[in-house]
């Protein structure tokens, strides 16, 4: 018996059996979540924050920043429900919304440092 080659297909192996994909709207909110970690300093605040909840004012104190600019920064990871955030008479804390933020960010930073 000879074998059938598939010229479309290159590589042979067995079929994969994909799990449901999501749907449109977890898609787009996954994908606002991976905007919000795009960047270096919010990225940074998420890293501050993986120990305990911080006031906003000594974040922006450990960052050397405005208050407004560390504000703006951690409204944009709160719209991207990656943080939680709570009132204490003049002073906002935040913290990581929840575990899966935290092994999101450590998972990117132990990827980032692996040696290629």
């Amino acid at each position: 018996m000879s074998k059938q080659r598939n010229v479309g297909n290159p590589h042979h192996h067995a079929p994969r059996l994909w799990s449901k994909l999501p749907d449109a709207s977890e898609l787009e909110e996954a994908s606002a979540m991976f905007r919000a970690l795009g960047d270096p300093a919010r990225l940074r605040l998420l890293a501050r924050l993986a120990g305990s909840e911080v006031c906003v004012t000594e974040l922006a104190g450990m960052e050397d920043e405005k208050l407004t600019t560390v504000s703006a920064r951690l409204r944009t990871l709160y719209e991207a429900r990656l943080v939680k955030r709570r009132r204490e008479a003049k002073h906002v804390y935040y913290a990581l919304s929840d575990t899966h933020v935290l092994l999101l960010v450590q998972s990117a930073m132990d990827h980032a440092a692996e040696k290629a």
